[in-house]
């Protein structure tokens, strides 16, 4: 897996353990829907540290709470 797959994954599971929709995800977090969406799939190769945190405070969780998780453990390297 790597880096942006696991941002993807981590906001979808976010959102499933707060049982809110990416619509909702938006608007707490002042984002456009469609910025959420590319990074879902595969419009954004890099999705940004500012909107990172911009969707962390919507979900009232900090950055290092985001990125606290397995999934970022088992990314790929990117410099080899």
């Amino acid at each position: 897996m790597n880096t942006k797959q696991a941002v993807s994954e981590r906001i979808l599971a976010l959102c499933r353990e707060r049982n809110i929709t990416i619509n909702s995800l938006a608007n707490i977090s002042g984002i456009p829907p469609s910025t959420i969406y590319s990074i879902l799939n595969t419009k954004s190769r890099n999705p940004g540290i500012i909107t990172i945190k911009e969707i962390c405070d919507g979900l009232g969780i900090t950055v290092r709470q985001f990125f606290d998780c397995d999934l970022f453990d088992e990314t790929e390297q990117h410099i080899k």
